[in-house]
């Protein structure tokens, strides 16, 4: 065990030396895939290698090919940082190595889970009484909410989908908005669902238009938005519930990767307004919770259909639960990793008030990078209500010129896009170390770029 000290010891030591070095290396790596498979590839290893070499070594050759995602200047994909309370709690979760999927498997992740859930739903806005599950991200979570979606609108159908699968079911219609998450579409292929069969308009900010909205008495799953994914809108869920209240056979399934966070800060509330009328709700903690990759979270305010759907529960599976809460019967998973650690020491150490100022500055960081941008000449296309900026410049081969100089100078990563069938760029301030300093360099990072495009004659 002393060998075993002294490694984790070195091992933290090369964890503190990388967040360390955020500030100076390149957000994205300079590094080829050759280089990469040449340093870290081989034959299968014939004998044993002792511990701290294989990790000093997997450190060193690794370390060309990470991606500065934990810093403040890495602005893609919706993707935060790692609190360092919950960083720590990940570290003890790898060392406890407890199986989450049960009770009598690890009693403390399962408390903690039924306190972390309760928290979340609270921080959120939902019902105190939803049921919930910590799966490992937005897909998943969005899928788990549709399958519960699915059990219970075919079940008022008179049909029972567990026993009896699709084949013969009565046909459920599906109404999405235009500019959905293609983890909505995805998750429905997963369940056997298809395509959508109704795509709802979409305004020039990526809302669903509510007033092109035509429910039937047909079972339906109606799948709304809290925050697209380019621009952060919001769906007008408010009314898009009123509408699913009218049907007999509608259930409202509010997709809220990042946008179900604006429930916490009160300057911010006005966003999710009649999102706590939904049936299901899908989020992330590893967004702006900001905890380690993977932690999504889904809630329901059907439990019956919830577990319904997705509990693993069998006559072979006897034993005594002590009054615990077995996650599988609220998740896919069944063996899984104790995600919840991560979200208690997060939200223990932040805080509500940590947690609203954390987004709060996000958001001003995001009006602050559209004003700079506008003031380089980028034509800002959506109103900056949330964290996220859509911005392009004077033609696509423009855009896509800048947006590879940036990438590759290192000093800033963000994505590219599509809005409207030209190209754009998405910059997503997701990270609670952002900082005036890292907007400062990346706007001068985008002044350079200008710089060395062509004069013009």
């Amino acid at each position: 065990m002393s060998d075993l000290r002294q490694l984790l010891k070195q091992t933290a030591d090369k964890a503190v030396d990388f967040y360390e070095s955020l500030d100076m290396r390149p957000v994205f790596p300079r590094v080829t895939v050759d280089d990469l498979r040449a340093a870290l590839g081989g034959p299968l290893p014939a004998e044993p290698t002792s511990p701290d070499t294989v990790t000093a070594q997997l450190a060193a050759a690794a370390d060309p090919g990470i991606v500065a995602q934990p810093g403040g200047r890495y602005f893609g994909f919706v993707t935060g940082g790692s609190v360092p309370a919950a960083l720590a709690a990940d570290w003890l979760t790898s060392a406890w190595d407890q199986n989450a999927g049960l009770y009598v498997c690890s009693p403390s992740a399962a408390v903690v889970e039924e306190v972390a859930g309760g928290w979340l739903k609270e921080l959120l806005g939902l019902p105190a009484d939803a049921s919930y599950a910590f799966v490992t991200g937005g897909q998943m979570a969005n899928t788990t909410a549709l399958a519960a979606a699915r059990h219970h609108v075919l079940a008022r159908a008179g049909w029972d989908v567990e026993r009896s699968g699709l084949q013969g079911a009565p046909r459920i219609r599906i109404v999405v908005g235009a500019k959905r998450h293609s983890t909505i579409d995805r998750a429905l292929r997963f369940l056997g669902l298809g395509a959508a069969t109704d795509i709802v308009p979409a305004d020039d900010q990526g809302r669903m238009r509510a007033d092109e909205l035509r429910l039937t008495d047909a079972p339906t799953i109606v799948c709304g938005q809290a925050g697209e994914v380019n621009t952060g809108a919001f769906d007008p869920i408010e009314a898009i519930a009123d509408a699913c209240a009218a049907a007999p056979n509608a259930w409202l399934h509010v997709d809220g990767a990042f946008g179900l966070w604006a429930a916490v800060p009160a300057g911010l509330r006005h966003l999710v307004a009649g999102v706590a009328r939904a049936d299901s709700w899908a989020t992330d903690a590893h967004k702006w919770l900001n905890v380690p990759y993977d932690c999504g979270f889904m809630a329901c305010v059907h439990p019956t259909s919830h577990a319904g759907a997705v509990s693993a529960r069998a006559a072979y599976l006897q034993f005594d639960n002590r009054g615990g809460r077995d996650s599988f019967d609220w998740t896919p998973e069944f063996s899984r990793r104790a995600r919840a650690f991560t979200v208690y020491a997060a939200i223990r150490s932040l805080g509500r008030s940590g947690i609203a100022t954390m987004i709060e500055r996000c958001c001003a960081h995001a009006r602050r990078a559209a004003a700079g941008l506008t003031d380089l000449g980028a034509h800002v296309v959506n109103d900056v209500v949330l964290n996220q900026v859509l911005f392009r410049f004077e033609s696509d081969d423009m855009t896509d010129r800048l947006l590879a100089r940036i990438q590759e100078s290192g000093e800033a990563w963000m994505g590219g896009t599509s809005w409207d069938d030209r190209r754009a760029i998405r910059l997503s301030v997701s990270n609670w170390q952002t900082s005036d300093a890292d907007l400062d360099r990346t706007l001068a990072a985008f002044r350079a770029a200008l710089a060395a495009e062509p004069a013009r004659a």
